[in-house]
């Protein structure tokens, strides 16, 4: 073999695997993605399971404060419906719902001392906490990732290898200014 023939093939070579190294580069950042969303998931199923339950705890006490728990009932159908959708814009939305419903059902209940006093409640209340944090830690992970995915598919030579494959963007889960702004839920009941 000539040696122009061995160079054409060396880098002929190298270009495949630059070319495999892309693409599982890119591989490995979707299911990135895609890990970080199961986690979400994982946290919001969680919350979901102990919703029902507050709010049970909570109408033995607040018993004219009816619209308020339904509120925290239709958000959590939205936040429900939305993960099932794998809707990023409505999930936002209905989080934001949620949050806003939870702070102010945790602000009504400092009118009721006998709630206040309650194990079940203070024992979700608690949990309840801890899940809105673990959610929140756990949404900047999966924005984290899905801005390197989004970066990495515009650039070049990336950009070529996504096309050919059809890697797309993800959505960021964003939610609205009333919902970055953090919601103290020891400090609405002194503690």
């Amino acid at each position: 073999m000539e040696l122009g023939t061995l160079i054409l093939l060396a880098v002929g070579i190298l270009a495949v695997l630059y070319f495999i190294y892309i693409y599982n580069g890119l591989v490995s950042l979707k299911h990135g993605v895609g890990k970080a969303w199961s986690d979400i998931e994982v946290m919001l199923k969680q919350r979901h399971d102990e919703l029902p339950k507050l709010v049970e705890v909570c109408k033995r006490y607040m018993k004219y404060e009816r619209e308020t728990l339904e509120k925290v009932i239709q958000a959590r159908s939205q936040v429900m419906q939305a993960r099932a959708d794998s809707d990023m814009g409505a999930l936002g939305k209905a989080e934001t719902m949620l949050r806003a419903g939870l702070g102010n059902l945790f602000a009504l209940a400092e009118n009721y001392p006998e709630l206040k006093a309650d194990r079940s409640f203070q024992h979700l209340e608690s949990r309840v906490s801890q899940l809105e944090n673990a959610i929140a830690d756990r949404r900047e992970v999966y924005n984290e990732s899905v801005n390197l995915n989004n970066v990495r598919i515009e650039q070049f030579p990336d950009v070529v290898v996504a096309r050919l494959f059809n890697f797309k963007p993800f959505d960021l889960l964003e939610f609205s200014e009333e919902e970055i702004r953090d919601v103290d839920v020891r400090g609405l009941f002194g503690n």
